[in-house]
């Protein structure tokens, strides 16, 4: 298996997939989406897939509308996607992505945390070339063969498709994520879920104290109400919590 396989199993296990997180970071998704391609989801894919991630947590089906209804209210202020990198203790490279409404304020809540936790914000580009931007699907196996489906999505960019007790797992650059998507949607196969991920190319193996110090700030990280997805080139074992 790649580096992807290796990638989602040791994530899966991860504490920010909690729940109450999961929902705030889609509603945000919501809101996004209607914003830049309007409430209708079959003429707006980027809403489609954020509705299939809302059903894959099990997020009822009348916060996903009163998301979509106050996306559509034109005085509601939109969330910009805002990318910020720098480095832990002990040279781990880190990249956070968020969704805000006020820049000033997460900007300054990011630099605290890691202030606080003897890590240093970097710049625009510091990190993010040590990660690959990755897009992804999960999808329903039922009447599918994984060898013929992996021969037609090489066409479409694919680079590692797997299964697990999840569905069927597909991983491709992230530039390739539209035109997946209108693949599997013409074959009629179901999308459980979708999204993007920012893989490392290389991860760096610490000591238990040495983890401990990372840990501390990427909670810290985790818990904002602005941060949607955390990444890191710590190394991590699949059976941690």
């Amino acid at each position: 298996m790649g580096r992807a396989f290796e990638f989602r199993k040791a994530r899966k296990m991860k504490r920010w997939s909690a729940m109450s997180k999961a929902f705030t970071r889609i509603g945000k998704d919501i809101v996004m989406a209607v914003k830049e391609g309007g409430p209708d989801p079959d003429s707006n894919s980027r809403l489609r897939a954020v509705i299939q991630n809302a059903k894959a947590v099990n997020m009822p089906k009348d916060n996903v509308e009163r998301a979509i209804k106050r996306a559509s209210d034109k005085s509601l202020g939109d969330y910009k996607e805002v990318l910020f990198e720098g480095y832990a203790p002990h040279g781990i490279a880190i990249l956070i992505e968020t969704a805000t409404d006020n820049n000033t304020r997460t900007v300054a809540n990011i630099r605290s945390y890691f202030n606080k936790c003897d890590g240093s914000l970097g710049t625009s580009g510091s990190v993010s070339f040590m990660f690959d931007h990755t897009c992804n699907f999960r999808i329903n196996p039922e009447g599918l063969d994984i060898e013929e489906l992996e021969l037609e999505l090489i066409d479409h960019g694919v680079e590692e498709i797997f299964e697990d007790e999840d569905g069927i797992l597909i991983y491709a650059p992230f530039e390739s994520f539209g035109a997946i998507q209108s693949y599997l949607e013409e074959k009629n196969i179901e999308i459980l879920s979708s999204g993007f991920e920012r893989i490392p190319q290389v991860t760096k193996k610490l000591t238990a104290e040495e983890a401990a110090d990372v840990d501390k700030l990427l909670e810290k990280i985790e818990e904002d109400d602005d941060v949607q997805n955390v990444y890191h080139t710590m190394e991590e074992s699949s059976e941690e919590e």
